[in-house]
């Protein structure tokens, strides 16, 4: 049973720790600061705490040894890296000051204040609250440091408590954590001051060191919620400067409350306005001067006194940003060309708002009108918005309209290859003509053009700031050109197809001279079958360029060869020679004939003396003998065999 009743108490201390272990700091609004103890800033090491503050010794290092403090920016290695390196305060300044507490062997007070008598207010709720970290890294002393274990305690001058606070087991971590530990509580009635403590209740030695900043006790309340037209309403303003604009600021608490704005009047300084004392408060913007400018509502629940400064919770700030009037970067006059396209761009705003000749107000930016007309001349006006909607005085832009050149240009007529045409352009001060092939000048009106094939031609004509722009072909049309194709040979009886070709344009006509043995002499390639040796000419007719006339085709006509394969060399005055027509007509031919051993027994130049069957005078014998007939005229070589008969 005892075992039973003994874990049911353990349970239960341990809910309870859990509980204290959380803080429990406002979660309505704060009053301004009645304790504010932030340390300060500068170098290290920071000056010692006064006395009446904390009964630990001051250590001018930033490690102090055991129940000893410093004041620092930030630590450095402390005892062999056991600490972790601080770099800055709580808030990240890398120059504010913190408190670093090396604990006392023995538990007990290290830090307490004292509100002046008469700054509080009876029966309003306190916020008590700092912000801790653990100094110790959680593999320090084997993993088993002692941790920093905190009471709050809040107490009348006369050592009544009217509240404690326990921050449980602040334990190590790998990173620097800094959290905020607090309570708070309501004062009781005829209670002007107190004094707060802060109570170590672990021992020091390995561990039980922490980094002290930011405490802070002061007024807790309701959530006092602000904003610019509603209480819910956004808590920032733009106004632009000069303007008439009216703000309002209005303020929501639940309950009875008592209300005062305030405007700030630099750094954390702010001032009450005389009878703004209502949910809502209208003024003017400060809109003389840029800046900006802070409002906020203090507020007393419950009808409570709202002269004390220290009985108020504050909504937080609104603000008011007068801001500049944005101003239009100056543009250079412009000057366009007729028909082309007007681009103004603005600059020096968020949008702007254009107006001009013929042109209804736009936005656009930038400014753009096409095809522009002689109307479109005159002062444009541009005035610059700002994103916040502030607009800025206009600034104006002359814009001129330089009338278009007509460029005109004069056709001309077609001509033939090697003839020149006379160009003609007119309509402005200055000409350009491209491409410049063929042109004896470029850049007058009437270059001299003389193109190998047609070429359009195009002509820039400018009146010293303007372009218009015209062509044109001059259609160049080609001589004829016949050409027969080279002489050919044939053989007496054959035909040749002539290898004519004809070139130019508007060929009207071929003939062929003499018509002789042609199948049409109107053909480029007709078919001749000459009988004899005759020479050709081609003439080509262009409508447009002539005539042309082709070199001489030669037709070389070779006599038919006729070969007997056999003679009887016998004197009897028939057949007693080898007789093969025709031959004679090739004086460079070659006639070579052998025996059937290979042995050559004839040959002839030109066959002008006929084989009669000897060799060297000699009678061959009666057999078959072979022959090789070269005509030396780039035909095939004759061969075969004749057979004497004896």
């Amino acid at each position: 049973m005892k075992s039973i009743w003994l874990k049911l108490f353990l349970l239960v201390v341990s809910i309870t720790l859990t509980i204290k272990s959380h803080a429990q700091v406002c979660t309505g609004s704060l009053g301004d600061p009645v304790i504010s103890e932030n340390f300060g800033s500068g170098t290290n090491p920071g000056p010692a705490l006064d006395g009446s503050i904390t009964n630990y010794n001051y250590f001018g290092s930033d490690c102090p040894n055991d129940g000893s403090y410093t004041i620092a920016t930030s630590t450095s290695n402390c005892f062999g890296g056991t600490w972790h390196s601080l770099t800055h305060d709580h808030t990240g300044n890398p120059n504010g000051y913190m408190m670093i507490v090396n604990a006392s062997a023995n538990p007990g007070l290290f830090y307490t204040q004292k509100t002046d008598a008469g700054q509080l207010c009876s029966s309003t709720t306190y916020e008590f609250a700092a912000y801790i970290t653990n100094l110790i890294i959680p593999s320090a002393c084997g993993g088993a440091s002692s941790q920093p274990n905190i009471t709050f305690s809040i107490e009348t001058t006369a050592g009544v408590v009217l509240k404690t606070y326990n921050t449980g087991d602040i334990p190590p971590t790998d990173n620097i954590i800094w959290k905020q530990y607090g309570t708070f509580f309501t004062l009781p009635a005829g209670v002007t001051s107190i004094i707060v403590k802060m109570i170590n209740n672990a021992p020091g030695g390995c561990g039980n060191d922490l980094a002290l900043d930011d405490i802070t006790f002061r007024a807790c309340g309701q959530v006092v919620q602000a904003g610019f037209g509603s209480f819910n309403g956004s808590p920032e303003q733009d106004v632009c400067i000069g303007s008439n604009t009216m703000v309002s600021l209005q303020a929501k608490v639940d309950g009875n409350p008592v209300y005062q704005w305030q405007h700030n009047t630099g750094g954390n300084n702010w001032a009450d306005i005389p009878g703004a004392n209502s949910d809502t408060y209208i003024r003017p913007a400060d809109n003389a001067v840029l800046g900006t400018y802070l409002y906020r509502v203090g507020v007393v629940a419950n009808g409570g006194d709202i002269s004390s400064l220290n009985c108020r919770v504050y909504s937080l700030p609104l603000t008011v940003t007068i801001i500049p009037l944005p101003v239009a970067a100056a543009i250079t006059p412009q000057t366009f060309c007729e028909g082309t396209t007007l681009t103004l761009t603005a600059s020096g705003g968020a949008t702007y708002m254009w107006s001009g000749p013929n042109l209804a107000p736009t936005s656009q930016n930038p400014l753009v009108i096409n095809s522009i007309t002689l109307a479109d001349a005159g002062t444009y006006t541009v005035v610059p918005i700002s994103a916040q909607n502030c607009t800025g005085a206009p600034t104006n832009v002359q814009v001129s309209i330089i009338p278009k050149p007509i460029a005109n240009v004069i056709a001309v007529a077609p001509i033939c290859a090697g003839e020149h045409a006379q160009l003609g352009a007119s309509g402005g001060l200055y000409y350009k003509w491209t491409p410049s092939t063929g042109l004896d000048h470029d850049d007058v009106p009437n270059p001299v053009a003389t193109p190998l094939v047609t070429t359009t031609y195009n002509v820039d004509v400018s009146n010293n700031y303007c372009t218009d722009t015209k062509s044109i072909t001059v259609t160049v049309n080609q001589n004829p050109v016949a050409d027969g194709g080279g002489d050919k040979n044939i053989f007496e009886g054959q035909s040749v197809k002539l290898s004519g070709t004809v070139k130019g344009d508007n060929i009207t006509s071929i003939s062929w001279s003499p018509t002789t043995a042609l199948d049409n002499p109107e053909s480029a390639t007709p078919i001749a079958s000459p009988t004899d040796d005759i020479t050709y000419t081609m003439t080509v007719t262009s409508q447009s360029c002539g005539i042309s006339v082709s070199a001489p085709v030669f037709v070389k006509v070779y006599k038919k060869i006729i070969i007997p394969n056999t003679f009887s060399p016998n004197n009897d005055g028939i057949n007693d020679q080898w007789n093969i027509e025709a031959l004679f007509t090739y004086p460079e031919s070659l006639t070579q004939i052998f025996d059937r051993y290979g042995k050559r027994v004839y040959q002839s130049t030109g066959y002008f003396k006929v084989w009669d069957g000897t060799y060297n005078g000699s009678a061959l014998p009666e057999g078959t003998y072979y022959y090789v007939i070269d005509l030396k005229n780039n035909t095939p070589k004759l061969s075969g065999w004749v057979f004497i008969v004896r």
